[in-house]
């Protein structure tokens, strides 16, 4: 359908716990609305957004699918999303860009953690919500027990505007427009029925709490209800679409999804009710408010970016502001590139339909376009817009990854590439130290459907193995060292002799007696230790002028690989006080080989120790699980610096070392049944425990023999 105005949109998001039933949801609006002739089956793999091979292999949603459906003359776009907490990244994107939330909740399993970790994301983005309770035709749904879990974990807000008329009926009750709706099977519109008396006086009483809601949230329909008693269906609608867009009431719903119960009234209300792009003005980066119009200068917004087979890449957007037309030129904000906008998509799923232009507020997808990813913004050449960018979750899951044939490393290096772009939640770096190339997520099934990826886009198979530390080698005490190099096989030989005197760097240099410093230098090393380099040579016994960068160099050397394990060195001060030289024989490479050796012996005489990175580690979990995460994070030498109470949540702040870290995210989920979440973030090294050390250190020598 061509849409011309923002006021004829409305964007809204399916969100919540895996298998609540968000996708079924999604094939029962187009089924309503008509857009389908049957609605499709995940356990088939038949739907319209689950088309991805991974979601068909999986039964699951993994990637939030684009679709839209018409109703009574107005578009409303539907975002379906994932439900597992690896794929945290796609429910945020989705918030950026859609106007209501619509939680969905299994009426059997009540609110669950993908609901909670949803309702954070709406929370952030300031998102109007509702509430879906799904799966009211089955025996064991409690709708009354989810209300009180609602406004036990969501506030007081949530307003009832349906009730089921019974467990396992196919009758809900609108307390709004006060009727009873049966759908009869196989009909997606209700057959409209007296209330049973059963459930009349329930009704009635939810039928004032409702208006009471309402009025409570607005002064003039306050005075009206005073003065009348009652608020009209329209006055009611207002009401609450004021109150949706403050996040001061949401209302819940009730559905069966698979048997398209209630769905044609949760559409009417979208449609009705739930706000629309003009509703909702954004502020851009400089502050300012951003409304909707169709006539203003173009502002577009890429939330998503994926390639699709047989198309190439799309890149998903919303329009802001203007009309985002086919043919046109626009500005990247991040990048000053001009793009010219080519075909334009509105989507169902991987069914596509080619519209000359989209008006603000309005979602669909580009193609081809060549310097412009996800977060960007594109504008008219004249205009200073920024549309601020997503926020997306710090990686939690960390694997090494390297091709499993070799000679393929150029294309693993191209895939990764390619699908960090696309999905900015994941994250690849390479370390030169460890020679070690790492890619993070945010668990592990997502580094899984990763790997599949890189398969299917770049052609390479990879294994994943656990990352290796990167360890530091540091002193504890003050050490001296002698070393003579001489070699002597006919000809010219080698000579160089030094005397060197090293120490940690944690404060200023107080030199023995026998030691007058000449000079200090300064040199940050490539793994980020700093040395400091004293020059105490009197007499002109070495030549320093000659010989003192090829003494850093052979120090430098010995550093880059630790004479403990074959870690970095970190922060140290190296003292060259005396030594001796040939006329004839010493040169650089002399010099370089006898700082090498004096280092490494006067290191291990200096109480060597190694070093390990701790992390600050923040796990947010419900209280019952609170006990259970100390002593998890005790058993991995975690030190608790404090908690926490995050509403009904405790957060508990603790330093662990990394190395004791690897599958956290698995074993966290494991503890508080997947609803507790964790953030790492480097804080600093400290020495690591003497039976620690002897067990890396252990492991290290053995790698390194075989």
């Amino acid at each position: 359908m061509t849409v011309s105005s923002p006021a004829d949109l409305r964007n809204v998001a399916l969100v919540g716990h895996q298998g609540s039933g968000k996708t079924a949801l999604a094939e029962a609006m187009l089924y309503t609305s008509g857009a389908l002739g049957r609605p499709g089956s995940v356990n088939e793999g038949t739907t319209q957004s689950d088309y991805h091979p991974s979601e068909k292999d999986r039964q699951m949603s993994i990637f939030t699918s684009l679709l839209h459906a018409e109703w009574h003359g107005d578009k409303i776009n539907i975002l379906d999303t994932p439900g597992y907490p690896d794929f945290a990244s796609e429910v945020i994107a989705a918030m950026k860009v859609t106007d209501t939330a619509i939680y969905v909740m299994d009426a059997r399993s009540g609110v669950e953690v993908g609901t909670e970790m949803a309702w954070t994301y709406g929370e952030q983005e300031d998102t109007p919500s509702l509430f879906v309770v799904n799966h009211i035709d089955q025996q064991a749904s409690d709708f009354r027990t989810i209300i009180d879990e609602i406004e036990d974990r969501f506030g007081r807000g949530a307003t009832v505007v349906q009730i089921p008329a019974g467990e396992g009926t196919r009758s809900l009750i609108d307390v709004l427009r006060m009727q009873q709706l049966y759908y009869p099977e196989g009909a997606s519109e209700p057959e409209v029925q007296p209330i049973d008396d059963a459930f009349a006086d329930e009704a009635q009483e939810l039928h004032q709490t409702l208006v009471e809601d309402i009025a409570a949230n607005d002064e003039a329909l306050m005075e009206t209800y005073f003065e009348q008693g009652k608020l009209t269906e329209e006055q009611m609608r207002d009401g609450l679409r004021a109150a949706m867009l403050e996040r001061e009431l949401f209302p819940v719903f009730v559905t069966s999804a698979t048997e398209v119960i209630g769905v044609s009234r949760l559409m009417s209300f979208i449609d009705n009710v739930c706000p629309s792009p003009a509703d909702r003005p954004i502020e851009t980066e400089s502050g300012d408010a951003l409304v909707a119009n169709a006539d203003d200068d173009t502002v577009a917004f890429v939330y998503r970016t994926m390639a699709q087979e047989h198309v190439g890449e799309y890149s998903y957007v919303r329009a802001y502001d203007g009309t985002l037309t086919s043919g046109s030129d626009l500005e990247n904000a991040s990048t000053g590139a001009t793009e010219r906008i080519g075909q334009i998509y509105v989507l169902n799923g991987d069914d596509r339909q080619n519209v000359p232009r989209l008006v603000a507020g309005d979602l669909g997808a580009l193609v081809k376009l060549d310097d412009t990813n996800t977060n960007d913004t594109l504008r008219e050449a004249r205009s200073d817009v920024v549309i601020p960018p997503i926020q997306f979750p710090r990686p939690r899951y960390t694997m090494a990854v390297e091709a499993t044939e070799t000679g393929t490393e150029d294309k693993l290096a191209q895939g990764l590439h390619q699908i960090t772009d696309e999905d900015p939640s994941l994250v690849y770096e390479h370390d030169p130290i460890l020679n070690q190339l790492t890619l993070s997520g945010q668990g592990e099934l997502h580094l899984q459907i990763a790997k599949s990826r890189l398969q299917r886009r770049a052609g390479v198979e990879v294994t994943f193995h656990e990352p290796r530390i990167s360890y530091r080698e540091a002193i504890k005490n003050r050490a001296q060292a002698d070393y003579r190099h001489k070699k002597q096989s006919g000809g010219a030989g080698e000579f160089a002799d030094i005397s060197m005197l090293v120490e940690p760097l944690d404060g200023d240099f107080h030199p023995p007696d026998f030691v007058d410093v000449r000079g200090e230098e300064t040199v940050e090393t490539e793994w980020g230790a700093e040395i400091h380099f004293v020059n105490a040579i009197v007499g002109g016994v070495i030549d320093m002028n000659k010989f003192f960068s090829s003494i850093q160099k052979g120090v430098l050397e010995a550093m880059k690989e630790g004479p403990v394990a074959g870690f970095p060195v970190g922060d140290i001060r190296v003292c060259i006080y005396d030594g001796g030289m040939h006329p004839v024989d010493s040169n650089e490479a002399a010099f370089k080989r006898a700082a090498y050796e004096c280092f490494r012996n006067a290191f291990h005489d200096a109480t060597p120790v190694l070093l390990e990175p701790i992390y600050e580690v923040t796990v947010t979990t419900p209280e019952e699980y609170t006990g259970d995460v100390i002593s998890d994070l005790n058993t991995r030498r975690g030190q608790i610096q404090g908690i926490t109470t995050q509403g009904p949540l405790q957060q508990i702040s603790a330093e662990v070392p990394e190395a004791e870290l690897h599958k956290y995210s698995t074993t966290l989920r494991s503890v508080t049944h997947g609803r507790g979440l964790h953030m790492t973030r480097f804080s600093h090294y400290e020495p690591m425990p003497g039976n620690v050390q002897e067990e890396v250190v252990n492991q290290e020598t053995a790698e390194a023999a075989a």
